[in-house]
């Protein structure tokens, strides 16, 4: 009998922690910590949900709409946390300002931080904040793992291409460190492949296999 992978009954009892506005507010720094990321509308809400099975983070028609760190247990040593998404114009220049800043200080101070999992709407990846999260992670030798999302608005064929041409273009300019899939959270494509890095970064075995 073949057992579920092991991170799937974690994310199911996934329960919201807190909301940092500022590394000081966030969790005690250890164990094992999954950030997820994106541009402002890139369905990171939504991924995070359909990972969880759980309304956890907001989601709204509104880009610019997540403006704290906000973090989910999954049990004592493990979360998840989504990060604000930004880049959305009419979202306040003072505001952003302090949403880059304080990004940054969580992403380059965390020990607890084992990877990060990057968002991308298919119909518009390698946007300027795809390309600097890149370049950060490779820099940081931080693990990235990126979903392309919302890949049920396009045809299977346009998405196996555009999937292959960003695949190509991550290697050409960031090497293989860097893994990359499609996703959708209304079709439930891709869950399966995202609970595996999760559970690899989570130092969870993979897959648990058992004599029926």
């Amino acid at each position: 009998m073949q057992l579920k992978n092991p991170i799937l009954g974690l994310c199911q009892q996934a329960t919201f922690s807190l909301s940092a506005a500022k590394v000081e507010q966030c969790p005690d720094d250890e164990g094992f910590e999954v950030a997820f990321a994106g541009r402002s509308n890139a369905g990171k809400s939504s991924a995070l949900n359909t990972l969880t099975h759980a309304s956890l983070a907001r989601t709204s028609k509104t880009p610019g709409r997540t403006q704290l760190l906000n973090f989910f247990n999954l049990d004592e040593e493990r979360r998840l946390v989504d990060l604000p998404g930004y880049g959305y114009a009419k979202v306040p220049i003072p505001l952003k300002l302090h949403w880059q800043r304080h990004l940054e200080a969580y992403l380059g101070s965390r020990e607890s931080l084992k990877g990060l999992i990057l968002m991308m709407d298919i119909r518009h990846p390698m946007t300027d904040f795809d390309l600097l999260m890149l370049d950060w992670s490779v820099a940081s030798h931080m693990p990235m793992h990126i979903l392309l999302t919302k890949a049920d608005k396009l045809t299977y064929g346009a998405a196996k291409n555009t999937l292959l041409k960003v695949q190509a273009e991550i290697h050409k300019g960031w090497g293989d460190a860097v893994s990359i899939q499609l996703f959708s959270a209304p079709k439930r494509l891709g869950l399966e492949d995202a609970y595996t890095v999760l559970a690899r970064w989570m130092e969870l075995p993979d897959k648990n296999t058992a004599e029926a």
